[in-house]
């Protein structure tokens, strides 16, 4: 059987995750989901679509799709889930966890690849961010779980856009891509998020998106159009086609960032190897997400290299096309990172 896909999907407190969820759960789009949800949540889906009195762990709804809370650990609801897909007492295609508002993903994400039973019946798909846009900056600046929220995820997306001003927005908009890069982010109204960036967007799983992302780290690409002759009054880096000339950004010292490390010189295997694991011995519980398409010493092949907090892996990728120039790119997101040193210690491991 294939494995069965997997979105967690995270936020804080109150920034539409349920809404988003009934949504889900409620249209006819034809696919069987299966929906864990923290039991300690603030909001329970039950509370318009399931029967309350139910004592059943496992609830079917009438559109096929499937709801249980996790009354234990989740690798057993896991793994439940899967044994009952396998006798045929269950049928779905795929799993959305719903985390609690105060919760840190890392350990939620970890289960995919710590346990084996896990491993072997599921495909980690991406994790989705719900951002509420009117009370992020203040959640962003007294909530460490907020912060790390951003730095986890996949896909980003900012609600409750039409409470606040354009330039509020884009001040969030603009603080997010600093924190982190890689995720796309969308402006939502619950209606109208399509499924199709909600699912299947293989932000785990390397082979099917080799660069990873669209714009793979476009922040620091190709910012060689004169962008030192003026002063920024913030932190932040731009796409092309941006300009800074809007004086409202405030400088917000995030904990969580994000840096990336390039180079055109083949890595040695070797070094790399026990630099990463050193570094993550170290800074393992503040690395929130890194990944990268390196180019390493004697490897005709890409190799796609990713992690989270102490868990890494990397898989061969595709040949490198005969002219395609051979570079490393690597992104580090996570709490406090010591930048120099990792930059610095990733130099040294050039062959």
């Amino acid at each position: 059987m294939s494995l069965i896909p997997a979105t967690i999907l995270t936020g804080f407190l109150g920034s539409g995750k349920t809404t988003l969820l009934k949504r889900v759960l409620t249209e006819a789009h034809g696919q069987k989901i299966a929906v864990i949800e923290n039991e300690f949540g603030e909001e329970n889906i039950d509370t318009d679509i399931l029967v309350t009195e139910s004592k059943e762990q496992v609830i079917q709804m009438s559109n096929g799709c499937v709801c249980c809370t996790i009354r234990e650990d989740l690798r057993s609801t896991l793994a439940d889930l899967a044994a009952k897909r396998r006798k045929g007492e269950l049928d779905f295609e795929r799993v959305v966890i719903e985390t609690t508002g105060l919760a840190d993903p890392g350990p939620v994400a970890q289960t995919f690849f710590m346990d084996d039973e896990v491993a072997e019946n599921y495909l980690l798909d991406s994790i989705l961010t719900l951002v509420d846009a009117k009370h992020a900056n203040d959640q962003l600046d007294t909530r460490q779980e907020a912060r790390r929220q951003v730095g986890f995820a996949d896909q980003i997306f900012i609600s409750k856009t039409d409470l606040v001003d354009e330039v509020a927005v884009d001040d969030l908009v603009h603080r997010i891509k600093h924190m982190n890069p890689r995720a796309p982010q969308r402006r939502v109204n619950f209606g109208d998020v399509p499924l199709s960036s909600v699912f299947d967007l293989k932000g785990f799983n390397l082979n099917a998106k080799l660069d990873i992302d669209p714009d793979f780290l476009n922040e620091e690409a190709g910012h060689g159009h004169d962008h030192h002759d003026h002063d920024h009054d913030h932190d932040h880096d731009h796409e092309h086609g941006e300009h800074c000339d809007h004086p409202h950004h405030h400088h917000h010292d995030d904990d969580v960032k994000s840096f990336v490390f390039r180079s055109d010189k083949p890595l040695n295997p070797a070094k790399l190897e026990d630099f990463l694991g050193a570094i993550v011995q170290v800074y393992g519980p503040k690395m929130l997400r890194y990944k990268g398409v390196l180019h390493l010493k004697g490897s005709e092949r890409k190799v796609i290299f990713q992690g989270v907090h102490q868990l890494m892996g990397s898989d061969l990728g595709p040949k490198w096309a005969p002219g395609e120039k051979k570079t490393s790119k690597m992104v580090f997101i996570g709490i406090d990172l010591p930048k120099d040193i990792l930059l610095q210690g990733l130099e040294g491991c050039l062959a």
